[in-house]
């Protein structure tokens, strides 16, 4: 570790600089008791967005040293992080960062009701790549699920994104149906038979209409064959179907 990589930050920040690999776990280690403070958020942000550190060394202790910022700043319940963290989510889809797809939601949820608008505005700005606006979703999921009082604020979210279905990518409205569902969210199923009746749902998300009523309560099984899924996508869906279940098993 170079003098050029650690000088500009200060102690404990630098501290960071030396823990090396994450371990992808249930509980995170507790930063805080680093002495970690919110005097240090400006400079975990920083940490978090360097350039130099998200770029060095495959190998090095230092390239992980953003990915524990970002859990100092989760928290730290950083609202001033919000923003920053959000520029992080287009890398899901340029560079198939996987630890941002994994880790960021459950950053927000530990942030909470503070994040939610910012999300929100995110999730529906077609410009942002679309597993971005899905990683956008999925925090407004986990942050319900944190907070229960939240539920119906995030239900509210997510189902004001489905209604514009017409203009949503299939494969986005398969994931809001599926966070939906995740929240039980029986409240929205007029929205999500809309969604399927129109043939804007990617079937290889979670199923279809069918599949939601039996996940929704409103239906003990199914009435008609299972429809065919596309094998490529499938694949997909099972990847991040896993990657839902590493995560439920974290929190």
């Amino acid at each position: 570790m170079t003098d050029q990589l650690t000088s500009p930050y200060p102690y404990p920040v630098n501290r960071l600089l030396n823990l090396g690999l994450p371990r992808a776990r249930k509980e995170w280690p507790v930063y805080l008791t680093m002495g970690l403070t919110a005097a240090h958020i400006p400079d975990l942000i920083r940490m978090v967005l360097d350039d130099q550190l998200n770029e060095a060394d495959g190998d090095s202790r230092e390239v992980w040293a953003p990915i524990h910022a970002w859990r100092a700043l989760g928290q730290l319940r950083a609202v001033e992080a919000i923003e920053p963290l959000l520029t992080l989510l287009q890398r899901i889809d340029a560079d198939d960062d996987d630890w941002i797809g994994e880790e960021i939601p459950r950053v927000f949820s530990m942030i909470g009701q503070a994040a939610m608008p910012a999300l929100s505005v995110y999730l529906a700005e077609a410009a942002h790549g679309m597993f971005a606006r899905i990683a956008a979703a999925y925090s407004l999921e986990w942050i319900a699920r944190r907070y229960t009082t939240l539920r119906d604020q995030s239900i509210f979210s997510l189902s004001q994104q489905l209604e514009k279905f017409d203009e949503n990518d299939p494969t986005l409205n398969g994931f809001l149906i599926s966070y939906l569902i995740d929240l039980k969210a029986v409240e929205s199923a007029q929205v999500i038979e809309q969604a399927f009746a129109a043939n804007r749902v990617d079937l290889d998300i979670m199923g279809d209409w069918e599949d939601a009523q039996i996940e929704l309560g409103l239906k003990s099984k199914r009435e008609t064959p299972r429809p065919r899924l596309n094998k490529k996508l499938q694949v997909i869906a099972d990847t991040v179907d896993q990657w839902q279940r590493n995560l439920q098993k974290k929190r």
